[in-house]
């Protein structure tokens, strides 16, 4: 009798030793389980990916100069140049840079105002330096707002790095519905305090024009007519004092097209003193015209100043009118800072808004707020990147319970007997247990958090079967001893592990090296840590406690009969 089989016949001997077989593997489930609330182990949809590029977002408050815009841009610049990894930037002031995959779907080719920039930043190759992308960028942030931000009042610095995934507008995004646009501005501005207070929340942004005061510039046709002047004529050097106009064209052999020439004025020329109404209606008298009769005519007689607010853009989404709140997570998952907000949110909102919950649904963090006083509905719905992970969670896990219902059916009509489909079922699921403390040992020896994200949870489910395997293994061979060789169910079960034990052994160990080598992979890292730890706790599972749920069940007295379908069969002795 070899060591194992002794110890597992000890074992199913002793009422007391199976007794804690069955709690110890109990508790480890447990535990295992509670490292997700105690923040152990973080889930993610995909961990940070690191790139050989990233971009720097500038948005400084609307109606500021390119100047200003300009300012602050040539502030990160002189930041991030001091990088040894950075290999070139270029800055794109005005406009946003040539499309690519992440400017996709975050407008970047809609910014086309004097108050945006952004800056295309090149890194050495990923593989020759020790500092992935996104570490750099987190470590840069801080130093970079720190310096940057006070230049200009109301400024956003926003750090964007290429997607591992699916991309999405940010990690975290609110959407706040409702028709009174000024109530849907103010829940916005609560939103984003809440987001700014937030720990684990950065690049906190409200992607909606500022309302700001502007001044129009109106012609009196009647006053012009009577100067003897044209509404051209002012048209026309309205538009030379303060941008800039096409006066004629240049041909060249090296252009296929006319080259267009500007008449600009000199920037002291065409700039203010102040950005008062005063300050304009002086630049507009320095400003004259010839009529025809050779007179020269003020601007400032014939063009009325008139202060108005801005018009924002209405964003809609479903025929309903909303505004984006948006926030990126910092290194850590987003569902803990997405709930630490929501809970915020609701005292909050509670003191002006009736709350209802959307309850278990797929918008199951929703709210639903009603005003006390007027009676207007809002709707604050969560989306980004947090909705495609509770979709990919959501999607994996109907995935596994599928498999698990199938795998039972096969079961059941295999062995006819709903308690051996359900130990190996069991045995089974508690591979969980390794894929759960396997991340959380390699988040130990990693300097990045190691996510359990969505790769996690293939490993998981391919495991099921793998599991299924080893305890059908035993759960047949054990049947064979008692069926063909009249053994009793306590010796059998001893033997069956004990012999079964070595090819298990060696096909974890197989499954151990393949999936080594997509252990250190940033994005399928947890599918190699889910395999390799999956696959030694269910080696565990199935030697220790399998064995103990096989004795206990009845469905495993099997008699022995005179025909059996297997011959040599090697026992232990």
């Amino acid at each position: 009798m070899t060591g194992l089989e002794k110890l597992i016949y000890s074992i199913l001997g002793s009422k007391s030793k199976k007794r804690l077989v069955i709690v110890v593997t109990a508790v480890a489930f447990f535990l295992s389980l509670l490292m997700f609330p105690s923040k152990l182990v973080l889930a993610k949809m995909l961990p940070g990916k690191s790139d050989n590029t990233f971009s720097v977002y500038i948005d400084t408050p609307t109606g500021s100069s390119v100047e200003q815009t300009n300012k602050v841009s040539q502030c990160v610049i002189d930041i991030l140049k001091n990088e040894k990894e950075i290999m070139n930037l270029e800055l794109f002031l005005g406009q946003g840079i040539p499309l690519d995959y992440a400017g996709l779907v975050k407008g970047a080719s809609m910014k086309m105002t004097e108050n945006v920039a952004e800056i295309a930043v090149n890194l050495t190759d990923k593989h020759s330096r020790d500092e992935p992308s996104f570490l750099m960028v987190q470590r840069l942030r801080p130093i970079v707002k720190e310096k940057c931000l006070p230049l200009i009042k109301g400024t956003n610095i926003k750090f964007i790095e290429q997607p591992a995934g699916p991309p999405t507008l940010a990690s975290i995004v609110l959407e706040v519905h409702g028709e009174n646009l000024d109530k849907v501005r103010e829940i916005s501005m609560k939103v984003a305090n809440i987001f700014q207070k937030t720990d684990g929340l950065v690049d906190v942004d409200i992607m909606a024009d500022e309302i700001f005061d502007k001044y129009e510039l109106i012609p009196d046709k009647e006053k012009i007519v009577r100067s003897g002047l044209s509404v051209e004529q002012v048209n026309n050097i309205l538009y030379l004092a303060f941008e800039g106009m096409e006066i004629a064209h240049k041909n060249s052999k090296n252009a296929p097209d006319q080259i267009p020439m500007f008449l600009v004025l000199e920037k002291s020329s065409k700039s203010l003193y102040s950005q008062s109404k005063e300050a304009l209606q002086s630049k507009l008298s320095s400003l004259n015209l010839m009529n025809k009769k050779g007179m020269m005519v003020p601007l400032s007689e014939v063009v009325t100043v008139r202060k108005v607010k801005s018009s924002p853009s209405i964003m809609h989404k479903d025929l309903s009118r909303m505004v984006n709140v948006i926030a990126e997570t910092d290194m850590v998952s987003q569902v803990y800072p997405l709930l630490a907000a929501r809970d915020v949110m609701l005292k909050e909102f509670a003191k002006d808004y009736d709350i209802e919950k959307a309850g278990f649904t797929t918008y199951m963090f929703d709210l639903y707020l009603t005003d006390k006083k007027s009676g207007e509905k809002f709707l604050l719905r969560w989306d980004g990147e947090m909705k495609v992970t509770l979709d990919t969670f959501r999607d994996l896990g109907s995935a596994f319970i599928a498999a698990l219902v199938l795998i039972f059916l096969l079961l059941v009509i295999y062995y006819k007997s709903f308690a051996l489909s359900g130990i190996i079922l069991l045995g089974s699921f508690l591979s969980l247990i390794g894929v759960i403390v396997g991340h959380w040992v390699a988040n130990l020896f990693t300097s990045e958090t190691f996510f359990l994200t969505a790769t996690s949870l293939i490993g998981f489910i391919a495991l099921m079967g793998i599991s299924s395997r080893n305890s059908l293994l035993l759960i047949d061979f054990a049947k064979s001893l008692m069926e063909c060789h009249g053994m009793e169910k306590r010796k059998a079960i001893a033997v069956a592990a004990a012999t079964r034990a070595k090819p298990i052994a060696l096909t974890a160990v197989a499954i151990i090296l393949g999936s080594a080598l997509l252990a250190s992979d940033p994005v399928f890292g947890g599918l190699g840590v889910a395999l390799i730890s999956g696959t030694v706790a269910a080696v565990f599972v199935s030697l220790l406690f399998v064995p103990v749920l096989m004795h206990n069940t009845k469905a495993m007295d099997f008699t022995p009969e005179e025909q059996c379908d297997i011959d040599n069969i090697s026992i232990t002795k």
